[in-house]
This record gives C-alpha cells, structure tokens and sequence, in this order.
C-alpha cells in the first residue's frame, strides 16, 4: 500500500491555486486547500467590480485540479509542533507539510476617520461593499481615491470613464513605481478622463470625514464616498501561531521559502519573506512563488535539496479605464526604466493578461508542473550578500 504524504494549502489566491495545483505532480501526494471563500477572486479585476464591468470571481471547478480537495473554511490557528490546523469551524486538519499562502488585504490605517469612513478596496468583500456604496450615492457626487500606487490609478480610471467626478489624492507621487517619462503618460490619460490629481508635499491625508478629506496643506476636500487603497497588510496567522515574521507579518523564510522556524511549513505570495527581503506583492510574483513552494515541497518529499528562488520582473500593467492602459517596462530587478507601452494596445495586453493568469491555473490544474516562468533575477543573490555584509557591520 502506497504511503500519502499529506499536503494542506492556506489560501486560494493566485499563489495558493498554483501551488495546490502543482503538488499533485506526485499521485502519493493529497492536497487539501483550505480559503474562506467557495469562488476564486481576480484580485487583478477588483477595480472592475468596483466600476461595474466585471464581478471579479471565477467557478474553482474551472481552475482547480480533480484531485485537490477545497475545504471552505478559515484557519484560526497552526500548530507546527502538532502539524495540524485549527479551523473557526472548529475542526482540526492534521498535516505532513503546509504551504502558508495567505496573501495580503488592506493595511489598517491610522489616519483619524479612514476606518470609520474610507472604503478599502483590497478584498472582495470590500470592493462589493464599495460597488453598493457607490450604486446608492448621487451620480454627480465627489469621490477622493486616496492613494496612487497601481490599485488607485486603476480605481480612480475607472470610476472617471464610468462618469464619476473623481479626485486622486496621490500624497507625494503619482506612481511611485513609475518612470517620470511613464509617470507624465499616465498623468495626461487621467486628465483626459477628467480625473483631478493631487500631488506633492500638501496632498497627503490628515483625516478622513463623512463628507470630506482633510489634506496636509489644510484644503478640506469634499467627498461623498472616500475609496482607500493607501498601503496592504497581511492576516496575523503566522504571529499568532507563533512562527516568525517580518515587521509587516509576512512569514520569514530561507531562500528556498521554507520557514525558518520548520522545515514544514514552506510560504509562497504576497505573506512570504524570504531572508527578510521580500518581493515586490503581486499576482507578477505570486505565481513563480506558488509554484516554487510546491517544488520545495515536492523536493523534500523525494529527498532532495530544494532550490532558491530566482524570480525576475517584467514591469507593471496598469489599466486606465477599458480603453487604454499603460505597460510600464522593467528591469529583471524590477527597477521601471523609461520603456513603456500605452493607448489601446496596452489595453489589450492587460486584458490578455488578466485573462492568461487564470489560463495558467487551469492548465496547471489539467498538466501539474507547465507553469515556467521566464523572467529571472540574477541581481537578488548580490544584494542578499551585501545586505547580510552590511548587516554584520552595524552589529
């Protein structure tokens, strides 16, 4: 009789799905994937479901392999000593190895009145509060999108081509992510869909009100309906548990993405921080995580040294309404240098591309082990060294 070595899966994201996916490359491997919700969320669409054109979800049937098993449920608590997970249910799921692939939600803020007023826009539940939100206010209202990282700028396009009136509160940078040349690109096609974008050292939030933000400078900013996407955070599951983290709470590991404090427990996507030097959080990185911590799993299930994790970039995709978008092109180390696509053929390129990430999953799901990603990063192993060198310096 064949031994099975049980494997459990804490989150059915991107990184989660893939991972699920890919471990049952090995037909003496059961995968159990454990997420609270019965339907796979494109995060990716979230700021479409907001603005009306999408619902964000995808059936798990179409993405998941036969033989993984989809409990839904939240796990409360891990016991590593005991190998086991508790459930809010209140059942108990033993283990062999664990992939913890959480992901991330909105960073709670402190800004005096955002918890109160703002809506976050980070998960499902809180982008469909947003999309009722937004269905019952007047049409003519004023809405402040506060934060102008990817999700902002997609958020703030979208409501705009939608007919809102709309107002990006940047703080410092539209994009910080971006090139100055991509930057001006962006800043031209918000414009032309009538978004009012605020920069600069008096653009930052100081409050937040029912009706009104109140900027750094001392402008109150009327607004009817307050969206945030200012900053992510990720679940405190792995602190709870007693497992060590980094300062943001993401699961610290080896390069190999195993925790360091248990050889079986391994962490892929956004709550992943191997060495204490995380990647950039995206679905760009969640799915070479995901795959990669299956591979170190099933590396240690035949016996072997698993690999380190050699993850590049291929830049940022940000959408600007349906009709136009922006490619911001990067180096593998993902620094934005001055390249870039936009208009409509952009547009396209971040339709095929939100539409191929599910594609992946579900070939994944049919041929365990196709998933190859291309881009890889050689500078990584570099900057760990003269991080660890400069780490011994300063002790």
């Amino acid at each position: 009789m064949v031994e099975h070595t049980n494997v459990i899966v804490i989150g059915g994201g991107y990184a989660g799905v893939l991972a699920a996916n890919r471990l049952t490359k090995r037909d003496d491997v059961t995968v159990t994937l454990i997420n609270p919700r019965s339907a796979f969320v494109e995060r990716v669409r979230l700021h479409q479901l907001v603005g009306g054109s999408h619902a964000a979800l995808v059936d798990y049937r179409e993405i998941l392999g036969e033989r993984v098993q989809l409990v839904v449920d939240t796990v409360a608590q891990i016991d590593a000593p005991g190998r086991s997970v508790a459930l809010a249910s209140g059942d108990t799921v033993g283990y062999d190895y664990l992939i913890y692939a959480v992901g991330s939600g909105s960073a709670a803020s402190r800004v005096p009145g955002a918890a109160e007023f703002a809506y976050p826009i980070a998960t499902l539940e809180e982008a469909q509060r947003l999309r009722r939100v937004l269905d019952a206010a007047d049409a003519t209202a004023a809405v402040a999108v506060v934060g102008a990282g990817a999700t902002g700028i997609e958020v703030a396009a979208e409501l705009a081509e939608a007919g809102r009136a709309v107002t990006l509160v940047c703080g410092e940078v539209l994009g910080p992510y971006l090139h100055p040349r991509v930057r001006h690109s962006v800043a031209k096609r918000l414009a032309a869909l009538g978004v009012s974008v605020l920069e600069g050292p008096d653009a930052k939030v100081t409050a937040v009100a029912r009706d009104s933000v109140r900027l750094s400078g001392g402008r109150a900013l009327p607004s009817a309906v307050t969206v945030w996407t200012a900053g992510f955070g990720v679940p405190d599951l792995a602190a709870r548990s007693g497992l060590s983290t980094d300062a943001l709470g993401r699961l610290l590991t080896d390069e190999t993405l195993t925790s360091v404090d248990d050889v079986r427990i391994v962490a892929a996507g956004d709550s992943a921080a191997p060495s204490d030097f995380p990647l950039r959080m995206s679905c760009q990185t969640a799915r070479p995580l995901g795959a990669h911590a299956a591979d170190t799993v099933l590396a240690r299930i035949a016996g072997v040294q698993p690999e380190a994790i050699n993850v590049g970039f291929f830049g940022q995709c940000i959408a600007l309404g349906r009709r136009a978008a922006a490619v911001q092109m990067a180096s593998k180390d993902d620094t934005a240098n001055r390249y870039s696509i936009g208009g409509r053929l952009a547009a396209g390129i971040k339709e095929r591309a939100c539409r191929g990430v599910v594609k992946e999953l579900a070939d994944e799901a049919r041929k365990p082990g196709s998933f190859a990603w291309g881009f890889k990063d050689d500078k990584r192993r570099r900057l760990l060294q003269a991080k660890q060198s400069k780490a011994l310096v300063t002790r």
